[in-house]
């Protein structure tokens, strides 16, 4: 069992609450437990209060918070945290990650935005869809980096968890030098790659 396992919430202390998720909405919450947990470490998690970004974290969620997920950041690993990320740099993709296994499909599925009591949503399989939006983005001179944030874990339908992706647009930290926004494109691609080579073969059942 590793340090970060043993870590407690202490709410005594100030808490950053864009780490804390409330999962009160969300009917199947061990399905969306285990769904959220195929995500960790593959997609930074967003923090708008403090202006970073988490690479290297642990997903808990503690009985005595209640209905409630805690991102707990690896306090060994500082340069896993990048700084100075401002929040008009982040946009909405209305784009959505679904578990393949509630429409009995395998891996990663990927649709639009969907719309609580409207018609279930169109997918498809995660892999050539991501390829398809990278490759639209590279056309148009842009790069596509993904990232989640508080409130984008969500469920359509009482049944179905499903995670909304934000974006990263790199190319507006102007507080930010050439060197640091390499660096932070090159870590999040580099995650997103692994989901990528993954996605298939990731299953919350």
């Amino acid at each position: 069992m590793s340090d970060m396992e043993h870590q407690e919430v202490d709410l005594n202390k100030p808490q950053n609450q864009d780490l804390i998720w409330d999962l009160d909405s969300i009917a199947r919450r061990e399905l969306a437990e285990r769904f959220i947990k195929l995500f960790e470490n593959r997609l930074c998690v967003y923090s708008e209060s403090t202006r970073q970004l988490y690479t290297n974290y642990d997903l808990h969620f503690p009985s005595d918070l209640g209905r409630k997920m805690v991102v707990l950041p690896n306090p060994y690993a500082f340069h896993d945290t990048l700084h100075g990320i401002e929040a008009h740099a982040v946009r909405k993709t209305g784009l959505c990650v679904l578990p393949g296994v509630v429409l009995h499909k395998p891996g990663l599925l990927l649709t639009t935005m969907i719309k609580e009591g409207g018609p279930a949503p169109k997918t498809m399989p995660f892999k050539p869809a991501l390829a398809q939006i990278i490759s639209n983005q590279k056309k148009a001179g842009d790069i596509f980096l993904p990232i989640m944030m508080k409130g984008d874990l969500r469920e359509f339908d009482q049944k179905m968890p499903y995670i909304h992706l934000h974006r990263l647009q790199v190319g507006r930290l102007t507080r930010l030098s050439t060197f640091e926004r390499d660096d932070i494109q090159q870590t999040i691609t580099r995650k997103l790659l692994t989901l990528y080579r993954q996605a298939d073969s990731l299953s919350c059942q």
